[in-house]
């Protein structure tokens, strides 16, 4: 009875000792979740400090204006071209042989006869000016447009080509900004049909008119500096070019000069009256200033965070950023094109190229995101949006933090952007919400087409797809080139 007795106290004490080890460990649990819940709410405090702190151009809220489709960023561009009194600067990714094309250059050279001593520079990509489109015949592509044009007129305008790299796949120029006097007209649409909304069909892109004498004498002031200023930049409308064999060491310097450049500016106080403008470019994978504050930029974000990028493959630092927001309780929305929406899809009743298994990859690789946060999608903390409309494609980049930064940028938020493109953004600083009708009608517009995904389930998966995708993208599994091939694409 005794020895019963002993056991059952025994036992009893052990059970108590039990228990009180689970509350002792439970609430060192939740202390130490207090503490990392607070540590990582004070890291974004850290980080928008950090970003309040970076030089800032003073600007009137009614001197920047939002466009809201790609017809009326068509007639504003000739509208500015054409009134322009002493300088333009156009820089883009390509401007096109076609008819929205020849548009520009008509008016850039209409302008030039009228008033010869305004000055005008087009500088676009070298390498993509001097071919084809993907999938089209070898050509002399666009510098036989561009050479045309120079022969036929007296005063001629320079085209420059800016080779960021001795090849297209390393590295292109992806700077955007059109300098029209002291007007910037900042948008990451190129100059061509699609883009300009030439006909039926439109590429939706961000098209903001910023009047500002600063802002534009900066972007001039690099564009000529660091890029016309360089030996490798060279002349497109001339008959004879170097190849990339004879500019390589120049294409290397340049690279290198471009790798710690930055926008010259002196940081302007701004008052309640004011938002604040904050030019940044960046170039290669070390040290580059702009993604640096792009992920400072979504670090710093407390309550709600919204994305928009055209092809979902965001580099390992944005991921990371991301899911620290999502773990400190910030509502993230995903604005991203559907695969349709893709300027590589090509409809499955027309002949197949390799190219168009590119928006498949995409979709792989936001299904594979939406199912590792299913159960964050499910409580609404995360918001996937897929943007369709018709037979148009969607290109739209850009960042909104808590209502009060804005991103414009021209940067896909992807790893060939992170590493390999000469990349320009504009953050606008907006900490009296002085712009905050303007931006919510944008991203109303933006989210008028788009369709929200509730589930990962909602995604087609590789067993959906045409035969022919399906093929390709299990050989690019196996031969294991699909992490080459994000990187670079």
């Amino acid at each position: 009875m005794n020895k019963l007795c002993c056991k059952t106290t025994s036992q009893g004490r052990l059970k108590s000792r039990n228990i009180w080890c689970k509350i002792k460990f439970n609430f060192r649990l939740t202390q130490d979740s207090v503490k990392f819940n607070e540590a990582i709410m004070d890291s974004a405090t850290v980080n928008k400090q950090l970003i309040d702190q970076l030089p800032k151009i003073a600007q009137c809220p009614d001197q920047l204006e939002t466009l809201l489709n790609a017809a009326s960023f068509r007639k504003r561009l000739l509208l500015e071209i054409a009134q322009a009194k002493f300088r333009i600067f156009l820089v883009t990714l390509y401007l096109q042989d076609d008819e929205a094309g020849r548009s520009i250059l008509d008016a850039l050279y209409v302008a030039k006869q009228k008033n010869p001593i305004l000055d005008i520079k087009v500088l676009v990509d070298w390498h993509r000016a001097q071919r084809g489109l993907i999938g089209a015949n070898k050509s002399d592509g666009n510098a036989l447009l561009y050479r045309d044009y120079a022969e036929r007129f007296t005063h001629k305008i320079d085209v420059l080509g800016v080779p960021v790299r001795n090849r297209e796949v390393f590295g292109v120029l992806h700077l955007k900004g059109f300098v029209m006097d002291n007007t910037v007209i900042y948008s990451g649409a190129s100059l061509n049909d699609v883009y300009l909304a030439q006909h039926d069909r439109y590429r939706y892109d961000r098209y903001h008119i910023i009047k500002n004498k600063v802002l534009a004498d900066c972007m001039v002031n690099f564009i000529g500096n660091t890029l016309v200023s360089s030996a490798a930049v060279t002349c497109l409308t001339q008959p004879h070019r170097p190849n990339a064999k004879v500019l390589k060491l120049a294409i290397r310097d340049l690279r290198s000069r471009l790798q710690s450049s930055s926008y010259n500016f002196i940081s302007q106080h701004t008052t309640e009256k004011h938002v604040g403008l904050t030019p940044m470019v960046g170039l290669g994978k070390h040290k580059n200033y702009l993604n640096t504050q792009i992920c400072r930029l979504i670090a710093s974000a407390r309550n709600e965070l919204i994305i928009c990028t055209p092809y979902f493959n965001p580099p390992r630092s944005v991921m990371r950023e991301l899911r620290k927001a999502l773990q400190r309780g910030a509502t993230i929305t995903i604005i991203v094109g559907d695969k349709t929406a893709n300027d590589f899809y090509i409809p499955p009743s027309e002949p197949f190229k390799t190219i168009a298994g590119l928006p498949y990859l995409y979709e792989i690789n936001l299904r594979n995101f939406a199912r590792r946060n299913e159960a964050i999608i499910a409580k609404r903390q995360l918001r996937i949006n897929l943007w369709k409309h018709d037979d148009n494609s969607f290109h739209l980049k850009g960042i909104w933090v808590d209502r009060t930064y804005m991103l414009l940028t021209g940067n896909n938020l992807n790893p060939r952007a992170w590493k390999l493109d000469l990349e320009n953004a504009i953050l606008i600083h907006d900490h009296h919400r002085l712009l905050e009708a303007q931006t919510q009608q944008e991203i109303d517009t933006i989210l008028e087409h788009t369709q929200f995904i509730g589930s990962y389930k909602h995604l087609e998966k590789l067993e959906d797809y045409p035969v022919r995708v399906r093929k390709l993208l299990k050989r690019i599994k196996r031969i294991k080139v699909d992490h080459l091939l994000n990187q670079i694409l």
